[in-house]
């Protein structure tokens, strides 16, 4: 390190300075007068590789791209972003909401049969539990938005009953959804103390275009890009779950 300091120091002085300049100027002139820049011209080579060999190994080993820590994350992988982010920290889920938040007649217009759905945490997989709560606190410290979970797990006699009720609500019968496998989860925005679903308000829908962002860093599926959008879903797919 002092050695590349002083060659950067000469380098400057070179540059900035005249006298330095007249005196290698005149320095080179009398060695190749003398013949022994010919003479010893091998051994200059050698030298000048030998001082530019470890910066050239470093940069070949680090390679030319951006720091990995400064990395859009758009463009990392999300099992990575979420160890990164959670850092072995283990997210505890909020407490509970009080029931009457589930049952106005504005939240059973947009959400049928919600005051029965379960909302326990402990019945999701751990693994997606973890990642639900961090894009909660994502939301709520990136966007100002407070999320709430509406519903969970979901039992097959309660899939099939929303089945019931056409495909407005959902087209999936039993042990087709990953709510029986606690894998999924639908969600709302909490705002003044009151759940907001539709996005036919214009702040909910800004935050649903920023959940989805938000859970597919995650590594989440969102609802949001389905042919039957559901903004508020999100789920984590898992190989050989569905119909097991």
């Amino acid at each position: 390190m002092a050695l590349y300091f002083a060659v950067a120091v000469s380098v400057a002085a070179l540059w900035f300075f005249a006298a330095p300049r007249r005196w290698l100027q005149g320095a080179w002139r009398r060695l190749a007068g003398s013949g022994t820049l010919h003479r010893h011209g091998l051994i200059a080579a050698a030298t000048l590789a030998l001082l530019a060999l470890p910066p050239l190994v470093a940069f070949s080993l680090r390679g030319w791209h951006t720091l990995d820590a400064f990395a859009d994350e758009r463009t990392r992988d999300p099992d990575t972003l979420v160890a990164t982010l959670l850092r072995g920290e283990q997210l505890v889920p909020p407490p509970p909401l009080p029931p009457e938040v589930f049952t106005t007649a504005e939240v059973e217009l947009a959400r049928p049969q919600l005051a029965s759905a379960d909302r326990k945490w402990e019945l999701l997989d751990a693994d997606f539990r973890q990642r639900l709560l961090l894009a909660f606190k994502l939301m709520r410290e990136r966007h100002g938005y407070e999320m709430a979970l509406l519903e969970g797990y979901r039992s097959p006699e309660r899939q099939t009953l929303l089945q019931s009720l056409g495909p407005s609500v959902t087209n999936a019968g039993a042990f087709q959804s990953y709510h029986q496998y606690g894998l999924a989860a639908d969600c709302a925005f909490l705002r003044d103390g009151k759940l907001v679903i539709s996005e036919r308000d214009p702040w909910a829908m800004r935050g649903y275009e920023k959940w989805g962002d938000v859970a597919e860093s995650l590594g989440l599926t969102w609802g949001g890009r389905w042919k039957l959008m559901d903004f508020g879903h999100v789920e984590l797919h898992r190989a050989g779950t569905l119909g097991r």
